[in-house]
């Protein structure tokens, strides 16, 4: 079992919350005075910088994972991921708006072409947790929403493309959307023939568990399309019971469960705690997939992790960890025809 230093009170079955996944989402935490009352932190110390990384990217935490916070620890690896800072609002050389130049690359309203087989599909731009990291914390999401227009063409874009064997639906979070829509989607999907695979690029699974509902489980195990779900860990103290329930169903339903971290200063920058992180997943059923180098993003410069410290981590892992345990270092760079592996010896 994980050590952990602080205590984190898991849920019985009994105390479990309720209300359902759309309730959850609604009853967010918006505001900093709100984050900070909930979590027992000083105003006077942190409202400022809270208020003004706030108000260049919205603050969004929905209960379930607020629940999983230590209240007054400032330097909880949860909260970092979740609380604006005065710092967002620095600038410096090399962090730029749109990191992975996602714009140069639509080929029609929602539909990104970077690899030959694979189409990423902008859902929604919606997401329930808002990762103050997020490498797409400037994109333009309202220029790219899907009408019934768009949504015919993007099929038809697919249909005539007979390369692509693969759909990733992204966001923003796919699964904020409702199920109605994303199963309409993978109906239509599963009736072009040379698509083999539904990917679903997720966070909602770790931070709304209640996500995983009767109506997502019921469409997803009635398509003919493979589904692999990747969903988005950075720390084992996300995975709580709620979690791993959640994960089992989407398991026992069969999807190919994957996880992907982003490295990020002071949330797992040990090897420890990423070996718990490995650990913790795959008792729930997931294999660790991608450990990202950290993309350097405008307003998220206080996260970023040296390419040579990532690499002495992952080394470090290597010599600790069964090899099916140990993710894939890897960057993501414009213009290349898959995710870059990085070299752990360079």
């Amino acid at each position: 079992m994980i050590q952990r230093t602080a205590t984190r009170i898991e849920a019985r079955p009994s105390d479990r919350d309720s209300r359902s996944w759309q309730q959850l989402l609604s009853a967010s935490v918006t505001t900093p005075e709100d984050l900070l009352r909930r979590l027992e932190l000083d105003p006077d110390i942190w409202l400022s910088g809270a208020t003004e990384g706030h108000r260049l990217f919205p603050l969004r935490v929905p209960e379930p994972y607020l629940q999983r916070i230590i209240p007054g620890d400032p330097a909880d690896p949860l909260l970092r991921q979740v609380l604006p800072l005065s710092a967002e609002t620095d600038t410096r050389s090399g962090f730029v708006r749109d990191p992975l130049q996602e714009r140069d690359s639509m080929q029609t309203t929602g539909l990104i072409r970077k690899y030959q087989s694979r189409a990423l599909l902008m859902v929604t731009g919606q997401c329930a947790i808002n990762c103050r990291y997020c490498f797409r914390r400037h994109f333009p999401y309202d220029e790219h929403r899907l009408t019934p227009e768009d949504r015919a063409e993007v099929l038809a874009t697919l249909g005539n493309d007979t390369r692509i064997n693969e759909v990733i639906f992204s966001g923003g979070d796919p699964l904020v959307a409702n199920d109605r829509l994303l199963s309409s989607w993978a109906e239509s999907l599963a009736g072009i023939s040379h698509i083999r695979r539904l990917r679903i690029h997720t966070r909602l699974p770790i931070v709304i568990p209640q996500r995983v509902c009767e109506s997502l489980l019921g469409w997803i195990s009635e398509s003919r399309l493979q589904v692999v779900m990747v969903i988005h860990s950075n720390h084992p103290a996300e995975l709580d019971n709620d979690t791993r329930h959640a994960l089992e169903r989407l398991k026992a339903a069969g999807v190919t469960l994957l996880n992907q971290s982003v490295i990020l200063k002071g949330v797992n920058d040990t090897a420890r705690v990423l070996s718990d992180l490995s650990e913790r997943l795959f008792e729930c059923g997931v294999l660790p997939y991608y450990l990202h180098a950290f993309d350097p993003v405008e307003g998220a410069h206080h996260f970023s992790v040296s390419d040579d410290r990532s690499r002495e981590l992952v080394r470090q892992l290597i010599g600790t960890l069964p090899g099916f345990l140990v993710p894939k270092l890897v960057r993501e760079l414009p213009d290349q025809p898959g995710k870059t592996p990085l070299d752990l010896f360079a």
